[in-house]
């Protein structure tokens, strides 16, 4: 699920090792909206994340190959 406006984006993600985060769908806040351009709910992706504050903010998003 994406939603633009609000600059968020469900991802049901694999272990995140750097994180220490196990196997989850859980939702995400872009660092910017415009990463949620280049991808469509469904499709495969690629994405780096952080931990600011206990947020979890997508730094880069990009379809899988």
């Amino acid at each position: 699920k994406i939603d633009l406006e609000a600059g968020k984006v469900t991802i049901k993600h694999g272990e995140i090792k750097h994180l220490d985060m196990p196997s989850m769908t859980m939702v995400f806040i872009a660092k910017d909206k415009r990463l949620l351009t280049n991808i469509k709910p469904g499709e495969k992706i690629k994405f780096m994340v952080i931990n600011e504050g206990g947020k979890m903010i997508v730094t880069d998003i990009q379809p899988a190959q």
